[in-house]
């Protein structure tokens, strides 16, 4: 045969097989990809999806197509329902961190490998986001939005409709190998967490895993000029927190149009509209389970922020990294000082939970620290604008299968809420500041009685008031509180209250009777937070029975009846509330312990 002849057979051949083989993922890296519509798919198609196995490498799994699910998801949300073949699919079945693994048949982009079905399924059965829903994500983020759409957007979440999973049609069973209640769930996000300590994921797994994600050991890479080169089936982490410690979420990208990223297929928590940093990520390897295979990944340089987190994709764009709230956390033990310094994303769902996590974390990060020591916190959280919030307060252990370094970070998680999620405007953190000094001794002690030396006193006199403490495994102490009967005070019978702080916090209200917006605004909110009395204090409150205004952050006791009546007929009452009694004075004295229980006593002014 001529040269020229074997020349055209050859590439009539290359052509031929261009028409049937599916592009490279690197072939869809710019532009919007071809497509195949859901209605052109049909049960025994065959197809390949892309993912990583180990390394960078983006591998091939064919696959067939069982069925297409209508209206699973919502109103024209369909899946592809799929079976993967090939040993690696036979010995992983579907595998955390698959989601957003590319679907292609006859060489067109179907969407993405999001669900799957079932736990114990005995083969790798799987469902796929239809690429026109994920599409749908990109163009409406393209759309400009009016100001009422944009602010709906930035303060409400978009709730995740996949997480209560898709019934599977009796029909579809036989191919399944799966009995009658079955459900088509997303595939499980890791959470790749470096340098977190296990009791630390222990504390707070289940608030994450009610999000579909699953925390697992992972770690850091070094950054590369290549990690921003994506292209399908390659690996992306969305960082939660940065630094001497880690946490990020894993998946896999299914398209690159220009700089935009189309990963997942389902949610990662459904939060609308958010600024995520984004960055590479790696698989060192994938673990076979029976029960959940999952990848072990690592994460590498910041390529972009993820900016749109919606029920059928989560969507980046490549560039610059959005901003992060810097932490830092110092733990001082005899042993000495150790600081870690981190980045925290800004959410207002996950935020408070990442601080508390950072916090635990950081505070059972020296091999110097034990549970049965007290915990010192002396922190500040900087607001750009605004006063600083304080979070001072002693912590110490008790009996109660509680770990004192919980207690820690369940107090800067309540201090950070109630200011980052108030109702008044958004605050800019500045910063957020903790250092936590380890007591050697459990410093915690009762009250077990308090008496004064006498039932009747005069305005202006001062009384003795004793107080009956059982310390933690000790002998009981006696101690004094110097209370001065105001001169203003209302004459009769009046009760003093000793107690802890709680008690004093619980019942004069001081935070939650204004935390419903009935503050002027963030400022009040913070002076009022700052008013927290300390557990380290022993308290004397002294009631009578007249009725305290709360206006706004002010207290208002001995309130006329007269007044009360003006107020009532104000045109916003919202920021006022009435307590059935005033606190004629409050005395407390420093106890260097954790002050538990309270006592009241009855005393008569003459």
């Amino acid at each position: 045969m001529p040269r020229s002849g074997r020349i055209c057979k050859a590439v009539l051949a290359a052509a031929f097989l261009a028409l049937f083989v599916p592009p490279s993922p690197a072939a869809q890296v710019t532009g919007t990809p071809e497509t195949i519509p859901v209605s052109q798919i049909k049960p025994g198609m065959k197809g390949v999806a892309y993912t990583i196995y180990e390394g960078d490498t983006v591998e091939k799994i064919d696959l067939v197509v069982l069925g297409v699910m209508k209206n699973a998801l919502g109103p024209k949300q369909d899946v592809i329902l799929v079976k993967l073949l090939g040993d690696k699919a036979a010995q992983d079945g579907v595998v955390a961190g698959m989601s957003g693994s590319p679907v292609y048949f006859d060489g067109r982009l179907a969407g993405a490998l999001a669900l799957k079905l079932g736990t114990f399924t005995k083969d790798a059965i799987g469902g796929v986001t239809p690429i026109a829903s994920m599409l749908d994500v990109e163009r409406e983020s393209s759309t400009p939005q009016s100001p009422s759409e944009a602010a709906s957007a930035s303060t409400q979440a978009e709730a995740p409709q996949v997480a209560g999973g898709v019934s599977v049609p009796s029909d579809f069973t036989q191919f399944t190998s799966a009995g009658a209640g079955q459900y088509l769930v997303p595939i499980e996000t890791p959470l790749i967490t470096s340098g977190i300590y296990p009791q630390a994921l222990a504390q707070f797994d289940k608030k994450f895993s009610s999000w579909g994600v699953a925390a697992m050991a992972g770690g850091t890479a070094p950054a590369s000029p290549e990690d921003a080169h994506l292209k399908p089936g390659d690996m992306v982490g969305i960082d939660l927190i940065r630094g001497d410690f880690s946490i990020a979420s894993g998946c896999t990208v299914t398209t690159v149009i220009k700089n935009r990223i189309l990963a997942c297929g389902h949610p990662l928590f459904g939060f609308g509209s958010v600024d995520w940093p984004i960055s590479r990520a790696h698989v060192i390897m994938t673990l076979a389970s029976s029960m959940a295979s999952t990848k072990i990944m690592t994460t590498g340089g910041v390529i972009g922020a993820l900016t749109q987190d919606r029920r059928t994709a989560i969507m980046g764009e490549l560039g610059p990294a959005p901003p992060m709230i810097p932490m830092e956390v110092s733990l001082q033990t005899p042993a000495g000082t150790q600081d870690f310094h981190l980045q925290v994303i800004e959410s207002r769902e996950l935020t408070p939970i990442l601080v508390a996590l950072a916090a635990y974390n950081g505070i059972v990060g020296t091999p110097a620290y034990g549970e049965g020591s007290t915990l010192q916190l002396n922190g500040s959280i900087q607001i750009k604008g605004h006063t600083s919030v304080k979070v001072d307060d002693l912590f110490a252990p008790t009996d109660a299968p509680i770990p004192s370094g919980i207690m820690v970070a369940l107090a800067v998680e309540g201090a950070f809420s109630r200011i980052y999620s108030n109702p008044y405007e958004s605050p800019q953190i500045d910063g957020i500041h903790l250092r936590v000094t380890t007591l050697a001794e459990r410093r915690w002690a009762r009250i077990e009685n308090a008496w004064v030396g006498k039932s009747e006193v005069h305005p202006g006199e001062t009384l003795a008031v004793k107080v009956l403490l059982r310390p933690y495994r000790g002998a009981p102490v006696i101690r004094e509180i110097p209370v001065r009967i105001p001169e203003e005070v209302n004459r009769g019978k009046l009760q003093l209250v000793v107690s802890d702080a709680d008690w004093v916090n619980r019942n004069l209200e001081l935070v939650t009777a204004t935390s419903e917006g009935q503050l002027p605004g963030l400022e009040e909110l913070i002076k009022l937070v700052n008013r927290t009395r300390q557990n380290d204090r022993l308290y004397a409150t002294l009631l009578q029975p007249t009725p305290t205004l709360l206006v706004e952050d002010k207290e208002l006791p001995n309130a006329p009846i007269s007044e009360i009546n003006v107020l009532n007929q104000r045109q916003n009452p919202g920021s006022t509330r009435l307590l059935g009694q005033s606190t004629a004075g409050e005395w407390s004295v420093e106890m260097h312990q954790v002050i538990a229980g309270e006592h009241a006593l009855t005393i008569t002014v003459k």
